[in-house]
């Protein structure tokens, strides 16, 4: 008798209504973390997401789970965003564009980071296992840079680690600022415009 292998399981795909309990999830666990740490209270977090505890712990077995989702999810969506830009018909408005949110998710991300430190092992594998997610955003960056700079938008010599550092170092600035948001403007202007090619460079071959 022949026999025949029967194909593997397919994953079942998550109910409507789970999908909604896991953004807010997701969603309440950004802010409850950013303001008291991983110590935070999970059942502070599942308040503020409107779902009871066991949902919580359903989705996110552990809050260092919780915390590697949250990355994770925000690491996609300024990914998306990125590639979205670079094939944007007008690629400056595109760059620009992604600068400016990239730095606003970067300004979120510090806060976050910051009250996440903690050191320990289990944070130091949730910083390893965001580490594709990360290596993914740098290779859109780099498809939306080197677009940019062979249309002649962005001066030919920066590279995207220095593009990266800029990011960095900018939402470190909005922070000083706070709310001030003329502040925040024209800290924005400023970096833009020294992202613009000077005088006589030529774009990137």
């Amino acid at each position: 008798m022949t026999s025949s292998s029967s194909p593997p399981p397919q994953p079942r795909r998550m109910r409507a209504d789970a999908q909604r309990n896991r953004a807010r999830i997701l969603a309440a666990a950004e802010q409850v973390f950013a303001a008291d740490g991983p110590s935070a209270s999970t059942e502070d977090l599942a308040e503020l997401a409107g779902v009871a505890i066991g949902t919580v712990f359903r989705h996110f077995p552990t809050k260092a789970a919780l915390i590697e989702a949250v990355f994770v999810s925000r690491l996609r969506a300024i990914t998306a965003y990125a590639r979205e830009m670079a094939a944007a018909d007008d690629v400056a408005d595109g760059f620009f564009a992604f600068f400016t949110e990239a730095v606003r998710q970067s300004t979120i991300k510090h806060v976050f980071t910051d009250a996440t430190d903690s050191g320990d092992e289990a944070m130091a594998a949730v910083w390893a296992a965001i580490a594709s997610a990360g290596a993914d955003l740098r290779d859109a960056m780099s498809e939306l840079l080197a677009r940019a700079q062979q249309a002649g938008v962005v001066r030919p010599d920066i590279a995207t680690p220095e593009l990266i550092g800029l990011m960095n170092g900018t939402a470190r600035a909005l922070e000083q600022v706070g709310p001030d948001q003329q502040g925040r403007q024209r800290i924005l202007a400023v970096l833009h415009d020294g992202l613009r090619p000077r005088h006589g460079q030529v774009p990137s071959p």
